[in-house]
């Protein structure tokens, strides 16, 4: 996979190729204007209001408003549709989908503490994931719960100082693939493993790509691996963050040499592509 980029701070149109995957940002943390807070709250549907205001906490709402704002003014950048115009519902795996496509984006969102992501492609099944890597969680009793034998194997053979981070490499891995699948914890998480090689690594300001990625099967899980690919990214250089893409093409995808365009997005007020 390979990097470029293009204006920056634009509100220019954007188009997308077949071979290309899209992976935009947002930091909520940022985004505390009032008065653009309320231009969010006017683009989003019904729907989504009511699904914002179920949010316990302020900072809970507040970042699911950006996130419904961000994923609709992102959009737009692809067709010439008003943020507000556009409508979603759940595909036939329960997977929110656009109704009536312009064109066949097909997006998946993810967000944690201090960002938020959307990964747009053409046609195929993609899925994403972003994972705030400071949390406090017992991720090794997690890991060995929930994880593959392959994997507990490889994970608790490295330096006790590598197995956290190795921990959201898996993590952020394995959410990606059962998102693109759309069908989230209904499929096992044990049903399938990552193998990744450490050595094959592209570094990119601001992100560092992890491309060396092999996906396999238990024997009773029916899927074919060919057809997947699987990218890891450690973005902004501090380690703070994990991304995984898992893209799912209809045919076998291993030559295709897919391009990543990066983008970091203020919603109604433009974007800025990454290098």
């Amino acid at each position: 996979m390979t990097l470029f980029s293009c204006a920056k701070n634009s509100k220019i149109p954007l188009s997308i190729k077949q071979n290309e995957i899209h992976l935009w940002q947002v930091n909520p943390d940022n985004i505390t204007q009032p008065e653009l807070l309320n231009k969010y709250k006017e683009l989003i549907s019904d729907d989504e209001t009511i699904k914002q205001q179920r949010y316990k906490f302020s900072h809970d709402r507040h970042d699911a408003l950006i996130t419904r704002a961000f994923v609709r003014d992102l959009l737009s950048y692809y067709a010439d549709i008003a943020p507000s115009d556009w409508r979603f519902d759940k595909g036939e795996k329960d997977k929110p989908e656009i109704v009536n496509p312009p064109l066949p984006l097909r997006f998946n969102i993810s967000h944690t503490k201090g960002l938020i992501i959307c990964a747009i492609t053409l046609e195929n099944d993609i899925g994403c994931d972003v994972e705030n890597t400071t949390r406090s969680n017992d991720v090794l009793a997690i890991a060995n719960r929930y994880f593959s034998s392959i994997e507990t194997k490889e994970l608790f053979s490295l330096p006790k100082e590598e197995q956290r981070h190795r921990f959201f490499d898996y993590w952020t891995l394995k959410e990606s693939y059962i998102k693109a699948w759309g069908l989230g914890l209904a499929i096992p998480l044990k049903d399938f493993s990552f193998n990744i090689t450490d050595t094959l690594v592209e570094k990119n300001t601001p992100f560092i790509i992890k491309n060396a990625i092999r996906l396999s099967f238990e024997p009773h899980r029916v899927d074919n691996a060919d057809r997947w690919r699987n990218w890891l990214f450690y973005p902004n250089g501090n380690g703070q963050h994990r991304i995984a893409i898992a893209l799912r093409a209809k045919e076998n995808n291993q030559n295709i040499a897919y391009q990543l365009r990066c983008f970091s997005s203020t919603p109604l007020l433009g974007y800025q592509a990454l290098d």
